[in-house]
């Protein structure tokens, strides 16, 4: 680990080879002096947790991660899917949802982080877990189809932007024709008949722009 990192932190990872670190539920496996293992933003989350603020349970994976996957050809520790699914599973029974349900759908937003700040230069995903079942599910919750059919076009763009690197001005474009066509002034004004048509539209637009057929959304 990197020096800055306090030493109790580095033996104890030395240790236990641990890549994910849990906070949630008034307690996190970390604190404000692990930047270097947590990055920022993941130091933050954990050091807010223990002193009692409310955030909402989630999980930081190692900036370690990403020192081995360029040092091992781009592979990932064998132990991080194991990981990620326990801390997942940790996340779902606190919120009582799970990822993937069909009436209570666990949504996640990743957000990438560093050991040091660089504003501008991080991407987010919001809304991971909306798929063409669990966003019928999420209208139904939430009470909201409009609501819910929004939330996964968003998904799809920012997915699409940041995984599979399609220009989001495509996306835009299709968002501006919809706005057009049914003479909303904006975006918060567009039906969730015409949303759910754009999530389609979308889908389509990835499958035409993206080469490798396993990655599409």
């Amino acid at each position: 680990m990197v020096s800055s990192c306090a030493p109790d932190d580095i033996i104890a990872l030395r240790m236990t080879n641990q890549y994910v670190f849990y906070f949630g539920d008034g307690h996190a496996e970390g604190n404000a002096k692990m930047k270097d293992v947590l990055g920022g933003k993941g130091a933050g989350l954990a050091e807010m947790t223990n002193i009692g603020v409310p955030v909402p349970p989630g999980f930081t994976i190692s900036t370690a991660v990403c020192t081995y996957y360029y040092a091992n050809k781009k592979a990932y520790p064998r132990t991080l899917t194991r990981d990620v699914l326990k801390n997942l599973a940790r996340v779902e029974e606190s919120v009582d949802r799970k990822f993937g349900d069909r009436k209570k759908p666990l949504l996640v937003s990743v957000r990438s982080g560093a050991r040091a700040s660089m504003p501008g230069m991080m991407d987010t995903i919001l809304n991971l877990g909306l798929n063409d079942e669990t966003v019928k599910g999420l209208a139904e919750s939430s009470g909201d189809e409009r609501f819910a059919y929004d939330s996964y076009r968003r998904f799809i763009q920012m997915y699409s932007d940041v995984v599979l690197e399609i220009d989001r001005e495509h996306f835009e474009h299709e968002l501006t024709a919809v706005r057009e066509r049914v003479g909303a002034e904006s975006d918060a004004q567009i039906p969730a008949d015409a949303l759910r048509e754009l999530v389609a539209t979308y889908k389509k637009l990835v499958r035409s722009r993206s080469h490798d057929d396993s990655r599409r959304t």
